[in-house]
């Protein structure tokens, strides 16, 4: 049995979107000319665009001079093993930024504060009791003026009440990493967790996920000597990240892929 014809023709449109026959900025042809073309109903045509657009391919742009426009795709490569490096040059943020501006895009942040009560789950990887409150920090990161991640941060409170930055809705010039190692709480050891999952309704709306999109999720546990210091959740909307890791000698890896090479 065949597709319904819907299907059939947004499975045409998106053959030409992928190939490049239909770029960013094009067109897409009228509903009358798709009715014309396949000899269909406008509630067919406009269910074969709506699958396009929860697809995040086109967008409707109202008015005389609008219609069903390809979008573009910004595509963000996130380099894992560079994330937070022990010793790095710039603060968290300014690291995230140079490899967006790098890649051709441009970068956006947005920072907020809150004080949460934590889940069993988080409060096991901080080793504080359930149900203990602590200093969420987030931050919202927009490519190409499209939210693209979400970082939320956690703090254990009594870690905050010593380190008062920790309680700032603003960015931390340094970096909390930095910050935490300049005042005694240097992070010697990460345990990082890879999942991809639907996304809860915040994530949905925070990064205006299309219906259906998944997101990958970077959960990182940062540890001093003595005790976990914070819990990290890098939620990336899966249409518009991927993500990279390298091991062993970078140096090789560059010789045949020269955007690898360290900096």
């Amino acid at each position: 049995m065949g597709q319904p014809k819907y299907r059939q023709i947004a499975s045409e449109l998106r053959d030409q979107i992928v190939s490049g026959a239909l770029r960013e900025g094009d067109r897409l042809p009228t509903e009358p000319q798709l009715e014309e073309r396949y000899d269909v109903s406008r509630n067919t045509v406009r269910d074969a665009t709506a699958l396009l657009i929860n697809e995040g391919l086109v967008h409707r742009v109202p008015g005389r001079g609008g219609g069903m426009i390809v979008r573009r795709k910004a595509i963000l490569t996130f380099h894992a093993h560079r994330a937070e490096m022990p010793a790095p040059p710039t603060a968290e943020a300014d690291a995230w930024r140079t490899e967006v501006v790098a890649q051709g895009y441009e970068a956006a942040q947005e920072f907020s504060l809150m004080i949460r009560l934590l889940s069993s789950d988080i409060a096991e990887r901080l080793h504080v009791e359930p149900d203990s409150v602590a200093v969420l920090r987030r931050c919202v990161r927009y490519v190409n003026g499209q939210p693209s991640s979400l970082q939320d941060t956690y703090y254990p409170m009594d870690l905050a009440e010593e380190i008062r930055e920790l309680l700032s809705p603003k960015d931390i010039p340094q970096g909390t990493t930095r910050l935490l190692g300049e005042r005694g709480h240097e992070q010697t050891a990460y345990y990082d967790e890879y999942l991809s999952r639907m996304p809860t309704p915040e994530e949905t709306n925070l990064l205006g996920l299309p219906p259906g999109t998944t997101i990958l999720l970077h959960i990182r546990t940062g540890y001093t000597e003595q005790r976990p210091v914070r819990v990290s959740f890098n939620v990336f909307a899966g249409d518009r990240n991927q993500i990279v890791t390298t091991h062993g000698d970078v140096r090789v890896i560059a010789r045949f892929r020269p955007e690898e090479a360290p900096e």
